[in-house]
């Protein structure tokens, strides 16, 4: 359904990002790859190319204006065109009360997960305004929720729902869409790894943290990183060329909106 589509990718982590990278490759795109790690990215570029795609290479800080421009430049160099722009780093913000929050640490998270999708959408606009692509901001579900310690989260994540919404309406008249997807917890190692530590601190076993996870769910299970990635890629093909300003929860079930 990406066949000779050109997508970039930020953030190519451990979870999400490998899926979304993977599931792209899959599905027929050349990737344009932006991290900061190099050897994240030769990793996920052997990936990539074991699909029998192309794959760029471009370390990247996207909080950094030089290091956005160009990468820009290079994807361009490289392939001539780009067709969808994933925005998926993601920096935690302090996980504390709003009240005692710390502004610093909000601050330089937000850098990552507001201003640098913000300013990458701006760079990349001519482009995907020539091939009519397309934009893809991955949220969280965290925006429906209000536990104290995901405060700073959800502000983040809320500037970012908000910058999507407007950025879609100033965009579309290029013939530029630009959806969001929010995935709820989801099950990779960094969680699993979490659930294993809510288990020791409460005496209970990691299936047991699991099921109260999946409980809130219709389906009473969790998403897996290629299940959020495949939807989320499904924004990005010509099945939703009339889709644009929407938010797509991929949760199992946990929230009806």
């Amino acid at each position: 359904m990406l066949e000779g589509k050109v997508l970039v990718l930020s953030g190519v982590g451990p979870g999400l990002g490998r899926a979304l990278g993977a599931e792209a490759a899959r599905m027929g795109a050349d990737l344009v790859l932006a991290s900061r790690t190099e050897r994240r990215l030769e990793k996920m570029a052997e990936t990539v190319r074991a699909h029998g795609r192309r794959a760029l290479v471009v370390p990247t800080d996207i909080t950094d204006e030089a290091s956005r421009v160009a990468l820009v430049e290079q994807a361009l160099a490289e392939f001539g065109r780009v067709d969808c722009l994933v925005n998926n780093a993601f920096a935690i913000p302090p996980m504390d009360p709003l009240t005692t929050l710390d502004l610093d640490g909000l601050r330089a998270a937000n850098e990552t997960n507001v201003f640098a999708p913000l300013r990458l959408t701006a760079l990349f606009a001519d482009a995907l305004a020539a091939t009519r692509g397309s934009v893809l901001m991955v949220n969280s579900c965290v925006l429906y929720q209000s536990q104290e310690e995901f405060a700073g989260y959800k502000l983040s994540k809320g500037a970012l729902e908000h910058l999507s919404s407007s950025l879609a309406t100033e965009l579309g008249p290029r013939g530029i869409r630009l959806n969001s997807v929010a995935p709820s917890y989801i099950y990779e190692d960094v969680n699993k790894g979490y659930f294993d530590w809510i288990a020791s601190e409460s005496g209970r076993t990691h299936d047991e943290v699991y099921a109260e996870k999946a409980a809130p769910t219709d389906l009473k299970r969790l998403a897996s990183p290629a299940e959020v990635a495949r939807a989320a890629l499904v924004l990005a093909t010509d099945l939703c060329s009339a889709v644009t300003g929407q938010v797509l929860n991929v949760d199992c079930g946990e929230f009806h909106r």
